[in-house]
């Protein structure tokens, strides 16, 4: 279920194993690139990460980032290459056990099958806050769903809200575009782009980072919540983090924690929030030294990051009904949609209960969430792995 890069790479698992099988697709391939992402986004990871089973990066430029409309050549490539059988244009509608296995109901039909594996993706529905319903009715309200770019939107300011990858990127697209950002900021993970001359992505796969297994981590709820890294694929390889911002004229200030008479409440502590972020950087920078000091890595001398900049003063408050905000972007995150899921293996939070993939109903299987089964699960590089071992594991219980 889902023609992203994680369905088809289960497609050409099971192909390679004389699997009979169906790929099912609301959309089109890659509908997700298509139709849910801003115009300007390009892929965090460098070119040279972007491959896909038996069909490695082979462009021009292997330190580049893929924009969106190069994704989507990419998974329609790999859908030709591999012959995926892909149904578009056929949405699922339920999902449910049967003694035999599962009943799917689609808005073209209905399928037998004996295993599923959802490859739909974490990123179905945005998530918002309850209290958005209390912003005052002039202000727009607006998602990464809805947004395209600064021409969009009205003139006038702009809160961006969330500070991990996509939070960012909108805001200093924003900011540059001339509107006046404030950018509500809660954890995040900080992340040079560069690091010892190499992309930090380069030293997240070379170093293991990226391989270790959800099995070896402590706390894997947390480990699946973290926040995307503040890093942005812009063709420069610059560095985006709350610096970065201040410098551009952002505005920080602390979470967004309630509305009340049309006014925004953030909340202090700032300096704590940073430190945080800073320390976790830090560590992280730990971690690549010791080991290119034990591997001989040919790299450039250690380096370390200024501070996150405090700001002198912080607003803790901010009246919406004044004009000062036009709009707000929600960029606080997403979640995957189980609602056509008729079995019980969700809890009450919209969380899949899987170990490594393996759902909790047998023969159900799911692909492309965070930590799937490594750290790099959710990125496109990291899907093959991961397709392989669940497919071994469909196959085993097939046999």
């Amino acid at each position: 279920m889902g023609a992203g890069h994680a369905g088809l790479a289960a497609s050409r698992f099971l192909t390679d194993r004389s699997i009979d099988h169906v790929v099912l697709e609301r959309g089109e391939v890659a509908n997700s690139w298509r139709r849910e992402r801003w115009d300007s986004l390009r892929l965090l990871t460098p070119n040279w990460q972007s491959g896909l089973p038996g069909l490695p990066y082979d462009g021009p430029d292997p330190d580049g980032y893929l924009t969106m409309g190069e994704v989507v050549e990419l998974v329609e490539r790999f859908a030709a290459v591999t012959r995926a059988p892909v149904r578009t244009g056929t949405a699922v509608t339920s999902v449910r056990r049967t003694d035999a296995g599962y009943h799917v109901t689609t808005g073209q039909g209905e399928l037998r099958c004996r295993t599923v594996v959802i490859a739909s993706g974490a990123c179905n529905r945005p998530t918002v806050p309850p209290f958005h319903d209390a912003v005052p009715p002039e202000v727009e309200q607006l998602t990464p769903f809805d947004y395209r770019g600064p021409a969009k939107l009205a003139e006038g300011g702009v809160l961006v809200v969330g500070a991990s990858a996509t939070g960012v990127q909108l805001a200093a697209e924003l900011q540059r575009s001339g509107r006046p950002v404030t950018l509500s900021v809660g954890e995040h993970t900080r992340l040079p782009r560069l690091y010892r001359g190499h992309d930090v992505l380069w030293w997240m796969d070379a170093s293991g980072v990226w391989d270790q297994r959800y099995d070896e981590i402590d706390d894997l709820t947390r480990a699946r919540r973290l926040p995307s890294p503040q890093l942005v694929g812009a063709p420069d390889r610059a560095t985006l983090d709350l610096n970065a911002l201040t410098d551009l004229g952002v505005q920080l200030v602390g979470r967004w924690a309630a509305v009340r008479d049309g006014t925004a409440l953030f909340s202090g502590g700032l300096r704590n929030v940073f430190s945080l972020a800073d320390l976790k950087l830090e560590r992280l920078l730990d971690t690549f030294d010791e080991w290119a000091r034990t591997s001989g890595a040919e790299a450039g001398p250690p380096e370390r990051f200024a501070p996150t900049r405090v700001p002198a003063s912080s607003r803790l408050q901010l009246d919406l009904r004044r004009g000062e905000i036009r709009t707000i972007v929600w960029a606080t995150g997403f979640r995957p949609s189980y609602d056509w899921l008729d079995v019980p293996v969700v809890d009450a939070k919209g969380r899949l209960d899987h170990d490594g993939g393996v759902v909790a109903s047998p023969g159900l299987y799911a692909l492309g969430l965070p930590v799937l089964r490594r750290r790099k699960s959710t990125f496109i590089h990291g899907i093959e792995d991961d397709a392989r071992e669940v497919i071994d594991h469909l196959a085993g219980h097939l046999g």
